[in-house]
This record gives structure tokens, sequence and C-alpha cells, in this order.
């Protein structure tokens, strides 16, 4: 040992270590990098900032390819390096700056001969320390030091040290730790100066795109989809990958053995469980197998699944060490998921029949924690179904197997369910589920044998739940919604009050967790009376409905409600009110990713009937395919009307009349007759009559629904026209009661049925003056189809100069009258005060400008304005000026 001592060292000392043990060179040697090996030029560029901060740490799991990505770094730089690969030996000082005075030496950084290896494996002298930072911060260009393996090296003197060499070296030297475990230095303080290069276990994880290149490198061209599988269920973890590629090409189909490959049963699986799970000990190991049945977990649900208390500082001390245990803050932890399923199946083999036992665990703690979704995942994995759905209903969560994004996946959970379990809670789970197939009777039966249980059902006083009032609350929802598919107007309104009753006795906060109930119970109610023809109290219920607060939970719900109210509009001739709402319902479910076949599909429904009226046929076509392909959330028979009322209107359009009078035959099935539908589906025969020639047929068809229908009132009117009864036509018009509640739809049709009367006596001024009438009143609306279905007799007017500005365009394709043609026919006459008006808008002037020249108010100008706009069928000024001069009121 003398030939290695500080004070006279030999000559063979740059060859054995204090031991006197020669110094394995495999300690200072780069790792070779495989022939697979792919550089990843994202991390490559981060870990350049090395050459710039003092210390870098490059952090993560076993195989996280931290070491071949800084071995492929220095080598990539082309200058010498320092690399050394620490051993669990190192723990004596001595020994560990031995070697990393041996690195320095072998990469040819100068060590002068003062500096010598430590005589004693346990110790070093602070002076040699002290010499080496200072022979370091005197170099012109920083000495490169990797130290490998940095985790094997626990002794906090060493770390002392280190920094204590690092932090007086200077700008002489540049320290890479790479590591599985948080090193003991003062990390933070050179986070804090701006002196740190981190890349942690996140960074190292392969992206989709970087996974493809390295497969591809192993012979493997796997599609994106089946690529992003791999990486989500390895977690983009480096060894996992190579060892998934290295078993795939052993396969005759790489890809599906890529995508059902059993976890427990493979390389990955051997390398895990000998690189975590058994240099463990017995505690740590039963921990992690029982705690593998988690998504996530905290210490307190870890020691309920292991009955003791040491899960806090095991978990801690697992995340500090790498050891695939990932923080997720506020104490929340997760397994990396190819870990999670690899230790499952092995809790499987050292366990068998306790992996039930500890999903029913996690869910009574989960339960009393308040985290719905995760009780009842691990109550079904369990089986309890009792618990599981007791837990559901209790939670006041039954309004989320018809609406939000959980529905699939609660559909899906609760039809593994078996006839072995019963209880109420079980009943109205299945009762649910058999309404939503529409199987309303099974639903109500299972329905009311519930309600039957749970008058009789005395509640336990030491059980924590809410007691029946949630289950009933529940159950009331349910009739509301067999009431709806009924068409009971009673019922409904029986269930609407009965869950008024029942939510004050239902805890507020479970109110406000699912507003889903309240949007579902309103909507109910709302089409309900819709299908009853009480519009207004529909109009009501159904707005709340759209008000309700909930994001993507109510977005289906709130969808609905506006579509039926845009129906309501529609149904009263207001076309533009309607396609407002409508485009409104599908916008706010496509905000969610709930579009196309998740929505209910009376928005799109309205949207074609809106198309059909405007005579733009093939989006019609368009809108009605996507209506009908889509899932609905709730079948009902106001929505099966609206379906059929636009598919006829369609048919009729296209002159297909017996199609259009199959399409409302059969009628649609309900307890209760519905007067609207009643009458959409005479006025489609009564329009198919009259188009065959056979106008005593056309109203004969609707005497019975006149009373309270306008539009039917109109159709009747056409009927009598068509049959050569003019006055009774008019008699009609002149009794049919709007009561300003009918819309363009309704008016501009029944306009033009009394223009035509007039026409045929014989006025043909007053009827060019009803017909232009119509044709303002219809141009907002683009409302072509009245137009279009009037007859031939309508041509011979739109063509006169009087109409054919008002018609060019956008029914007709005439062109505006000549400049030297007679005057054109003021339909709707401009006031003197409305000329004056619009004369100062023709020169440019702003609102203030004209009533400071008119010397009155500027509200009186709006006013003006508002009544011009209307009367000459625009929305803008400059619109204004235009429809003026065509006309030549300018």
């Amino acid at each position: 040992m003398a030939g290695i001592e500080e004070s006279g060292q030999g000559a063979t000392d740059a060859w054995v270590d204090p031991m006197g043990d020669p110094f394995l060179h495999t300690r200072f040697a780069l790792p070779t990098r495989p022939a697979t090996f792919l550089r990843r030029e994202r991390l490559v560029g981060h870990l350049d900032q090395a050459l710039l901060t003092p210390l870098t740490v490059v952090n993560g799991a076993a195989g996280a390819g931290k070491t071949l990505l800084v071995a492929d770094w220095v080598t990539r730089l082309g200058r010498p390096v320092a690399w050394f690969t620490a051993d669990a030996g190192d723990q004596r000082p001595g020994m560990f700056w031995a070697y990393v005075l041996q690195a320095l030496r072998a990469s040819g950084v100068p060590v002068p001969g003062d500096i010598r290896c430590p005589a004693d494996a346990s110790r070093v002298d602070r002076k040699l320390l002290a010499r080496l930072a200072a022979e370091l911060s005197g170099r012109d260009r920083p000495a490169l030091v990797v130290l490998d393996e940095y985790d094997r090296v626990s002794a906090p003197e060493i770390a002392e040290q280190l920094e204590f060499v690092l932090r007086h070296a200077g700008p002489g030297m540049r320290l890479i730790l790479v590591t599985r475990t948080e090193p003991l230095l003062p990390v933070h303080r050179y986070r804090a100066a701006g002196d740190l290069t981190e890349i942690r276990n996140a960074e190292l994880a392969f992206t989709p795109e970087e996974a493809a290149l390295l497969l591809e490198l192993h012979g493997l061209r796997l599609s994106a989809h089946a690529v992003g599988a791999l990486v989500d269920r390895t977690g983009g973890w480096a060894a996992g990958l190579r060892l998934c590629a290295l078993a795939a090409r052993e396969s005759p189909d790489p890809q599906t053995y890529l995508k059902e490959f059993e976890a427990g049963r493979s390389t990955v699986a051997d390398y895990l469980l000998a690189e975590v799970l058994k240099s463990r000990t017995a505690e740590t190991q039963d921990l992690l197998l029982r705690v593998s049945v988690l998504e996530r977990l905290c210490p307190d649900l870890a020691d309920a699944l292991t009955e003791r208390t040491d899960a806090e500082p095991v978990l801690a001390q697992l995340h500090r060490e790498n050891a695939f245990v990932e923080d997720l803050g506020h104490s929340w932890y997760r397994l990396h998921p190819l870990f999670r399923e690899i230790l499952r199946a092995h809790l499987r083999v050292r366990c068998p029949g306790l992996e039930p036992e500890l999903h029913r665990r996690a869910a009574r703690w989960l339960l009393r924690s308040g985290s719905l979704p995760e009780t009842i995942a691990h109550g079904a994995a369990a089986g309890d179904w009792e618990f599981t759905a007791g837990a559901f209903v209790d939670d006041l969560a039954i309004g989320q197997l018809f609406t939000g994004l959980r529905r699939d996946e609660l559909t899906e959970l609760f039809s593994r369910m078996g006839p072995e379990a019963t209880s109420p809670a079980t009943d109205i789970v299945r009762a649910a589920g058999d309404l939503s197939r529409c199987d309303l009777d099974r639903g109500l039966a299972r329905l009311h044998h519930a309600e039957a249980r749970l008058a009789t059902d005395v509640p336990d006083p030491a059980d924590d739940a809410p007691g029946p009032a949630a289950a009933m609350l529940s159950c009331a929802l349910l009739e509301a919604l067999a009431a709806r598919m009924a068409g009971s107007l009673e019922q409904a309104e029986t269930a609407a009050e009965a869950a008024e009753e029942l939510r004050r006795a239902v805890p507020a906060h479970l109110l406000e967790q699912h507003p889903e109930l309240t949007a579902l119970l309103l909507t109910h109610l709302g089409s309900t009376r819709l299908w009853a023809g009480r519009f207004e109290d529909a109009r009501t219920a159904l707005s709340a409905a759209a008000g309700c607060s909930g994001g993507a939970s109510t977005a289906l719900v709130r969808e609905e409600s506006l579509g039926l109210l845009a129906l309501i509009d529609y149904l009263r001739g207001w076309l533009g009110r309607a396609e407002h709402k409508a485009s409104a319902a599908v916008t706010d479910s496509e905000r969610f990713g709930l579009c196309g076949p998740s929505g209910s599909g009376i928005g799109r429904l309205v949207l074609a009937a809106v198309a059909v009226d405007r005579d733009e046929l093939a989006q019609a076509r368009a809108l009605l395919d996507e209506a009908v392909g889509s899932r609905l959330a709730v079948r009902d028979p106001v929505t099966a009307a609206a379906r059929s009322m636009v598919t006829a209107r369609l048919l009729l359009a296209r002159g297909k009349t017996r199609a259009a009078l199959a399409a409302v035959d059969p009628a649609v099935v309900a307890d209760v007759a519905s007067p609207w539908a009643r009458a959409h589906a005479a006025l489609v025969a009564s329009v198919a009559h009259l188009a065959e020639g056979r106008p005593d047929m056309a109203a004969e068809v609707l005497r019975q629904v006149t009373d309270g229908q306008p539009a039917c009132v109109v159709q009747a009117a056409r009927a009598q026209l068509a049959a050569g009864r003019p006055g009774a036509a008019l008699d009609l018009l002149d009794r049919l009661r709007t009561e300003g509640a009918a819309g363009p739809a309704v008016t501009v049709r029944a306009t033009l049925v009394r223009a035509q009367a007039v026409l045929e006596a014989g006025d043909f001024a007053a009827a060019g003056k009803l017909v232009g009438q119509a044709l303002l009143e219809a141009r907002r609306e683009r409302l072509r189809r009245p137009f279009v279905e009037a007859g031939p007799w309508i041509r011979r007017l739109l063509g006169t100069a009087p109409l054919l500005p008002l018609a060019a365009g956008w029914i007709t394709t005439g062109e505006p009258p000549r400049p030297d043609a007679p005057a054109p026919l003021v339909v709707q006459e401009l006031s003197g005060r409305e000329r004056d008006v619009l004369q100062r808008l023709a020169q440019m002037m702003s609102t203030e400008e004209i009533a400071a020249d008119l010397c009155v108010s500027v509200n009186t100008v709006k006013t003006h304005l508002k009544s011009v706009y209307r009367k000459l069928a625009v929305n803008r000024r400059n619109e204004a000026v235009r429809r003026a001069r065509e006309l030549r009121l300018l």
C-alpha cells in the first residue's frame, strides 16, 4: 500500500485504487450504443445546455434511456469527457474520489502530481479536494465530468464533498449526474440561480413519433394508431419499447403481438420484476402488489388495502428512487401503466382470490372520500353490484346514464350486472337501461318494483347513505322519462310535482354536483307539454333546461331542449328564430365533442324543415340524413313526429305525394294523441290530395283539426279556393285567429291565398299589392316554398314591373325594370318623415347627424330607420339605399 500514499505516490498508483486493486477500466468506458439506438434531437438539444450550467441532472427510471442518451451526446461532442460509472461499493469517500481522479486522468484532463490518489478508502483529505477545485477553476475550458448511475452513491458526505468541489471549481467544471433518484446535492439552489440543466423521467419518455422511428429501426412498421396504443401502454418507457420490439420481431404477426401481449408473461415483466420489485423488502413488495388494482392512490387508500400504516414513507421513497411510482401532487400517486399491469398479473399468481377483496376495500374507502367514478369502477370490479348500484343512485347520478361524456362508459359497466343482484337501486339502474333502450313496459315494471321496495324498506340508522330521498328522486326522473315516451302529460306533471317535493329532502350539494338531473326533468316535462300542444308551458320548462349549467354533463340535454324550442318556433311559422335556436343547439354540443351521432338529432330535423321551406332541398336531405343517423338520447313521440313531418314535407316538395302520405302513416305511437302532430298528418294528406286534383277531399281531411291550427286553416282556404269557392276561402282567412303568434311561414301563405282569391275576382292591382306584402315578409326569412307552391297564377304577377325588383335574385331570376319602365308600385308606403330619414341616409349622414338636421332625438331616428328597414325588407343602411333606388324612392 506504500506505493499509493498521498505523501509518496509510486509509479503504479495510476493503475490501482486505495485498496491496492487495479482500477476497472470498464468503469471509465462509454456504454456501447446498440445498432437500434435512436438519437432524439429534442433531448440532445436540451442536453447541449449542460455546457452552460455547472450542474446537469438526468433523472429517470430504470431503462428510461438516460445513460445511452448522455453517452451518445458525449460522443457527438468530440471533446474529452471524464466518464465514471458508480458502483454500490463506492460508498467510501476515498474510493469514490480515487475513481473520479482516475476518470479525469483517463480523459486527458491534466491533474497535477501533488493531487494524489487517497491512501485511505474510507476518507479523503479536505486539502486534496481544495487543490482539485483550485486546479479545475483555473482551466480555460471546463472539464466535463459524467457520473453515471450516481443513485448508487448514497453517502451524504460524498455528496457534500462533490458539491464543495463543484462550487469552488466555478466555470472550470461541468458536472453531469445520471441517476434514478434525486441527488443529495442542493439542486434547488442551482435551479433558483439558473445554474441547472434538468432532464426528467417525463421528458425521457418516447413520443409516438419517436416510438415509430424506434420500431422501424427494429424492422417493424406499424400504423399510427397501433404505435399510439403501444406508447400509452408502456408510458413511452424506452426499455419497454425496445423489449417489446425485440419480442415482436420473433412473432409471425408483430402488430397483433404488440396489441395483445400479456405483460405478466414477457421479457418486460422479467426486467421490471428484477429491477424494481425483487430488490424491495417484503413489505414494499406487498404494498406494490396490492395497490396495483388502483388507477391512482394516496397513502391512506394504500393503507386501507394493506391494512398497515406505513404507505406514506414507502410511496415517497419509491417516487424519489424513480421506481415507476409517479407523484401526481397533493399526496396522490400512480404506478407506471405497464408496471401496474405486470404487478396485477403477479398478484393473481402470488395471492389468488385477493383481487376482488382489494377492489371492495378500495370502493368503500373511495365512497367515503366522495369519488363516485372510482367507487363504482372498483365496486363493479369486485362484483358487488348492490353496493355499486346503491352508491350510484345515492349520489343522484342516475341522469349520467342518459347524458354527458360518461354515458357509454356507465352503460357498459352496468351491462355486466347479473340477475343475482336484487335491491331497489339495482332495479332503478336496470329500469334506466330499459328505458334508454325504449323498452317502456319492462322499464316501468322494474321502476314500480323499486318504488314499492323503497316504500317499505326501513333505512339502517348506521348507514351513511342519504336515505330513500335520492332513490325516490331518481325514480321521479325515470317516471318523467316514461311519461314523455308515452306522450302522457298527466303522468309527466305528476312526476315533476313529486320531484319538486323530493328535491327539498335531498342534500343540496348532490343537486349541485348533478345539474343533469334537473336539466333532464325539465326537458322531459317540456317535451311532453309540447306533445300536448301546450307550447307556452313547454317553452317555460325547455328554456329553463337550456339555461342549466354543467358544461359537458348537460350539453346533450341543452342541445335537445334548444332543439325542441326551435321546433316550437318552426311549428308557429318563425323560421329565423327556429334556425337560430337549432344552430345554437348543434354548436353547443359540438364544443364538447358530442356532435353527430351523440346528439338527439332534433336540432338538425328543425334545420332540415327550415331548408325545405326555403326550397333548399339538397341541404334539407343532407340534414335529414344526419338527424336520422343520430343515436337518439331519448326516443319520444315529439322527435318521431318531427322526423315524419320533415320527411313528408321534403317528399311533397319533390312531388312525391304517395311517399309523403306513407311517411305520416302509421301515426306515431303514444298513449295520448298530439293536436299538432294530428294536424300535420291531415295537412300532408290535404296537400297531397290538392296536388292530385282532389280539392274536396283536401278540404274534408282538415275539418277535424282546423281549430287552433293556423297552418291548417290556411290550407283549408287553399282547398276551398281550388274547389271554386273563393268566398268560403276568404271567410276562413278572415276567421283566422293568429293573435300575433303565427310567423311568416303561416302568414305569407295566408296572404298568397288571399291574393289568389282577389286576383280571381278580377282585382289585379290589389292582388299585386298582396303579393308584394308577402314578398317583403318572406324575404327576411328567405321563405321560397309558399311562392313555389302557389301555382301558375303567381308567375304572371312576379314578372310585372312593380314586383320584379322584390322577387329578383331569390324568387325569380328576372332582371330589375329598365329606367324607362313605369314607376314601380310601392307595396308599403313610406311616411314623409321616413322619406326624410332615407334621403339623409343616402347622403352618408350618421344617426346623430340626421337627428340634428331634422331636430329630433336619436331614438326617434332609430325608430324611423327600423320602420324603413322593415318596409324595404332589408337589414342594413347600404341595402336600404340600394333598394330605395331600385324602387325609385330616391
